[in-house]
């Protein structure tokens, strides 16, 4: 009832605030819902919830309804939620105010706060008029994480949830404008503003929009009270592009470098409330320049094929594209004005491709024609990694001492026209810039989380303005571009994790040894080696206190439960080993091999003890050693860190033990054990040190003590086991199993000589 409530409640304030008909375009509404999200306190990436949205062509007005909400209990304390939205790709984000790499270029998404109190749901609307269209991601988690370990259900977390519901509001039959030909549209008031669009193909310079002939009412108005907006808003640095058309008979817009192979959406508004006006409104395109045209197929095929009709495309399981217009343009030489190299796309893994140019990597840079490189990220799965660039001057090429190679990377369309004053720059987004010269003659950019569209690498060599006699100046740029899903697999002290949000894919870093950062790179608050090695010997070598425990089970007789001490002092030994970072690692197999045999030997070493203390007969503890250790085995394998993987073979032993005990104290009618000096010196410090040690384990341990407070529960638990393990039996000697065995032996073997004697 809840939900429906907040359904109906979206649909009313959507249909009072924008459910309005605006001359004789056709309207209609769609209404997309997600689950509710539990979300996560924030370390790194993959504790967001993240979600995608994907918003229909022609939409002229989107609603998102956030609505958060916590559970019931007094563990519930207020709290905030932070949600980030990005069009085109994942947000990239920075809560924990980290430093990115040095070469990352990035723009940090659009975000705010949504407050959780005891009042009830948080449900906050979010309204963007002329969305750009494809994909919206919104991110949503809760502050930064305390960094306290907890076992799995020893504490009463509270949960909070996030749900998005989204409207859209969309033309069906929006009139598109033609370049050259003139259309007439009519607007009535600001709540219904005339809605055009006008396709750009490719290698266009310039949108030119003229804007005049208003009429109001059968008169010739001499302005045009009207506001011309260009573009759709993604909630970038670059907004649309508005023209306030008022006191102007004929009101021009122009957009330079406008997206290519798309289209551009066109609103007019009115100024006056009460005034019906008529426009004329005429596009006009500006082609720029355009590559000299090649021969199909014939160069690409001779550049690839190998030896013995061996070459790139004979390995079937590579899946690679390569679009006509990049092969019948794969002539960069000649008069043109825009050299266009063609670009080979190989899909290696999820998230990641290799890009290679067909001419190869040495790209021949000119200061009498811009170099134009397209890299094709618009599958709508290339958008969850990271676009890496690294280019490099061939200085003994360059052909001018002080001449620059201007570099700019700009997603949608390129900037063919480069300088050493201008931005990098198109008509709706702002690109990444690049400089290389004699003194400086490498650079790379990282860009996470590439948004969904065609990149483009513009790359040109200029001269400095105080150069009287620069002339043609040309250069040899060494170039690498791929799509990876981290930057050098986050480093030494990080790992590289895919993740999943339904069903699309998206790479994120989590790093160790106090490193930070988007790629691990952050190391202000990085580990020490020495602390590294602190670690690293604290938590292996403490195991080495199970020592002691083995050298009693073994003089005592207890054969079985020495067996299992050392497979849990093995396992957890080498489980510590391979859980450090970076160098400090040593893994002998599988990381989630030893992390198991180390959580199974450990609760099993509990359930052997404390069924000897009960000292019951040994064909039933043998066969409680073998069922127990495999329900254990068992439940490890559905959820190894849950509360009852530990709590359920203590409850269960200790009820065992204390039924054994009373038992035996009602037959003998005296208390069990019948000594005070096995309570005073054994059982009760025993039964401390587990005491101490479980609650270090359960409420103690954090991720900056871990390394101290771990290893103190190795220490008290072998030490536990030391005073727990019961006496031995008064009929078997110390050591004396091995002579047991002999001598049952030798007592064979003389029975069946005396077989065959005869008398």
């Amino acid at each position: 009832m809840k939900k429906r409530g907040r359904e109906c409640l979206l649909i009313a304030v959507f249909f009072t605030s924008c459910c309005v008909t605006a001359g004789d375009l056709t309207y209609v509404s769609e209404f997309y819902s997600k689950v509710p999200q539990k979300l996560s306190r924030y370390s790194w990436y993959g504790n967001v919830r993240l979600l995608l949205f994907k918003i229909p062509q022609d939409t002229v007005f989107v609603q998102w309804l956030f609505t958060g909400s916590r559970g019931a209990g007094a563990t519930c304390a207020n709290t905030t939620v932070t949600v980030h939205i990005r069009a085109g790709a994942p947000p990239v984000i920075n809560p924990l105010e980290t430093q990115f790499s040095e070469n990352a270029a990035f723009s940090l998404a659009h975000n705010f706060t949504l407050m959780l109190g005891s009042a009830g749901p948080n449900m906050t609307f979010f309204n963007l008029t002329n969305p750009a269209v494809g994909d919206w991601f919104i991110a949503a988690h809760l502050p930064k994480d305390d960094g306290k370990i907890e076992p799995k259900g020893f504490s009463s977390s509270c949960s909070y949830f996030f749900q998005p519901q989204m409207f859209v509001r969309r033309v069906i039959d929006m009139p598109v404008l033609e370049p050259g030909v003139p259309l007439q549209q009519t607007v009535s008031s600001p709540d219904k503003p005339a809605v055009l669009k006008v396709f750009i193909p490719a290698y266009t310079a310039e949108l030119t929009l003229r804007l005049g002939g208003c009429r109001t009412e059968n008169s010739t108005a001499d302005s045009c009270p009207l506001v011309l907006t260009l573009g759709s808003a993604a909630l970038t640095r670059t907004s649309p592009k508005t023209v306030n058309c008022s006191g102007q008979a004929e009101c021009p817009a122009r957009l330079h470098s406008p997206p290519w192979e798309s289209w551009v959406r066109i609103t007019v508004e009115s100024l006056n409330s009460n005034l019906s006006i008529s426009f004329q409104i005429t596009a006009a395109l500006t082609a720029g320049c355009k590559p000299k045209s090649g021969r199909l197929f014939g160069d690409f095929f001779s550049k690839f094929s190998g030896v013995n009709g061996t070459g790139l495309f004979s390995n079937a399981t590579s899946n690679a594209t390569l679009p006509v217009d990049s092969l019948l343009n794969s002539a960069p030489s000649g008069d043109s004005c825009l050299r266009s190299q063609p670009v080979f796309r190989e899909d290696v893994d999820v998230v990641s491709v290799r890009f290679a140019l067909i001419n190869g990597p040495n790209i021949s840079i000119s200061s009498q024609a811009p170099t134009l490189i397209s890299l094709n990220l618009n599958s709508g799965a290339d958008s969850g990694g990271t676009l890496v660039l690294d280019l490099r001057l061939n200085q003994t090429s360059l052909t001018h001492v002080n001449a620059t190679v201007v570099v700019c990377v700009s997603a949608g369309s390129p900037v063919l026209t480069l300088n050493e004053s201008q931005s990098c720059t198109t008509a709706f987004s702002q690109g990444y810039s690049l400089r290389m010269n004699g003194t400086s003659p490498e650079a790379a950019l990282h860009i996470p989380f590439p948004e969904t569209a065609l990149w483009y690498l513009t790359l040109h060599t200029v001269c400095p303005a105080h150069a009287s006699e620069c002339g043609k100046v040309s250069g040899t740029v060494l170039a690498s571009s791929l799509l990876s899903a981290c930057v050098n697999d986050c480093g030494t002290y990080g790992e590289c994790r895919l993740l999943r949000s339904y069903g699309y894919l998206y790479a994120a870093c989590t790093c160790k040894a106090g490193l930070r950062g988007w790629s691990c790179t952050d190391a202000s608050e990085a580990q020490s080696y020495a602390r590294q090695m602190l670690a690293a010997l604290l938590l292996t070598l403490s195991n080495l206190m199970f020592i002691p425990p083995i050298v009693v089970a073994v003089y005592r007789y207890y054969i079985v439960e020495a067996s299992v001490y050392l497979f849990t002092m093995f396992f957890s030994t080498f489980y510590h080993a391979c859980d450090q970072p970076g160098v400090t690692v040593m893994c002998i197999m599988d990381y989630d091999t030893l992390q198991y045999c180390d959580f199974l030997g450990s609760v099993s070493s509990i359930w052997v003890t404390i069924l000897c203390m009960a000292r019951v007969k040994d064909i039933f503890k043998y066969m409680l050693f073998m069922l127990g250790t495999l329900v254990i085995a068992m439940s490890m394998q559905l959820d190894r860190r849950g509360m009852w993987n530990m709590l359920g073979p203590c409850l269960c032993a200790g009820l065992a033990m204390i039924a054994a005990w009373i038992y035996r104290g009602v037959q003998r009618r005296q208390c069990y054990p019948t000594t005070w000096k096995r309570w005073v010196f054994f059982l009760l410090p025993g039964i401390v040190s587990a005491v101490v040690g479980i609650s270090l384990y359960v409420f103690a341990q954090t991720d900056e003590n871990y390394l101290y407070t771990h290893s103190a529960w190795h220490i008290l638990v072998a030490s536990s086991v030391v005073f727990l393990l019961p006496p031995r039996e008064k009929h078997k000697k110390p050591w004396g199993w091995s002579q047991e065995a002999i001598c049952g032996y030798q007592i064979c073997k003389n029975e069946r000589e005396e077989l065959y004697t005869v008398p």
